[in-house]
């Protein structure tokens, strides 16, 4: 059974950090793109961070350059968002998901991915 598991999400405060692992089972993890999303009631999912199976190829969005470091481990078939100086716009339901990998950078859009988890929460607070 393929499936995504996202844990790590929680309330912090502005300036403050979270790390979101995600768990995946029942595919080839080494041979997959992986990303973060994230989204917010009523809005449109976007892509925050992707990567390449190797960790050679890595996708940042604009709004979390600087702050937001992706990994994954290919032994333990995880992958991590590390979120540091967060702000009150980074509050959103954070998703991982995955697709098979063909060549060049991991597409951060949404259509590109057929396998999602369920999500996870961060609340950022002032």
């Amino acid at each position: 059974q393929v499936r995504l598991v996202e844990s790590g999400g929680g309330s912090v405060q502005a300036g403050g950090s979270l790390r979101l692992s995600c768990a995946a089972s029942g595919f080839t993890y080494s041979n997959y793109c992986m990303g973060w999303f994230r989204q917010a009631p009523g809005k449109e999912r976007l892509g925050v961070a992707t990567i390449n199976p190797g960790g050679t190829s890595i996708y940042y969005a604009n709004s979390v350059k600087g702050r937001f470091t992706i990994s994954r481990d290919n032994a333990k078939n995880m992958l991590y968002l590390q979120l540091n100086s967060l702000k009150l716009e980074d509050t959103d339901m954070y998703y991982c998901a995955a697709t098979p990998f063909y060549s060049g950078v991991c597409s951060p859009l949404t259509r590109g991915y057929s396998v999602w988890g369920q999500g996870t929460q961060v609340t950022v607070s002032s």
